[in-house]
């Protein structure tokens, strides 16, 4: 079975604008690259992927890829994630993979043992496994073979519009619940859990670097006061 890791990378400095309140422009340009460095490094420890590919636009991730030994499919336009990954999966399809699993680049805490236990066939038994956020309303992690099984739906209440979708087509499907992939960076919230976690991660590096840890507890005496 050719299994392949797929991770749709948005333009940095378009991303993160949650967390604008806490970060400036460009240090939620230089988070995404951490967060990536350390998703990254599970790629490359993961023995059961026949292949990387990265769906982007941006130039510097491209390359980024390109530089790591993977593939890159270039986008002229991002719309949607949802449409990124659907048609990077309609072309890994063509190409003949038979299972593509779909990793965001904002899970740090990641690692090669959670990717293996996701491809390994023997392990899967359905045709998908979903991985819930922390939350468990949204999609962190979509493995479907074959890889359009059912189509993708991310953003709110992902997880639950995921399974719709699959029982609409009859398609068995796992909802597994892994920690390490729960936990994405969308929030100052995470940032908070993320920052008792994370140690040896190029991610907590930079959060330390940046004083975030001051930053966090600066809005949590000032909620405080104000209430």
């Amino acid at each position: 079975m050719v299994t392949v890791v797929l991770l749709p990378v948005k333009d940095p400095d378009r991303s993160k604008q949650r967390l604008a309140g806490l970060l400036s422009p460009g240090e939620r340009t230089q988070l995404i690259w951490a967060m990536l460095e350390d998703v990254c490094a599970a790629v490359r420890g993961c023995r059961l992927a026949d292949r990387v590919v990265f769906v982007a636009r941006d130039p510097e991730v491209a390359a980024y890829a390109v530089g790591n030994g993977w593939e890159v499919f270039r986008e002229s336009v991002q719309v949607s994630e949802s449409r990124s990954v659907d048609w990077a999966s309609r072309l890994l399809e063509e190409q003949g993979a038979q299972a593509v699993l779909r990793l965001p680049a904002d899970v740090p805490l990641v690692q090669p043992r959670d990717l293996d236990a996701l491809l390994d066939p023997a392990a899967r038994g359905p045709a998908s496994v979903l991985v819930s956020s922390q939350d468990g309303l949204g999609t962190n992690a979509l493995l479907r073979s074959p890889p359009l099984i059912f189509p993708s739906r991310f953003g709110a209440d992902s997880l639950q519009i995921h399974l719709r979708e699959a029982r609409l087509r009859g398609v068995q499907v796992r909802v597994k619940k892994m920690p390490r992939l729960a936990l994405d960076l969308d929030l100052a919230s995470d940032l908070a859990r993320f920052r008792s976690l994370g140690k040896g991660t190029a991610t907590q590096a930079l959060l330390q670097s940046l004083g975030v840890g001051e930053r966090l507890a600066g809005l949590k005496r000032g909620a405080h006061a104000g209430s």
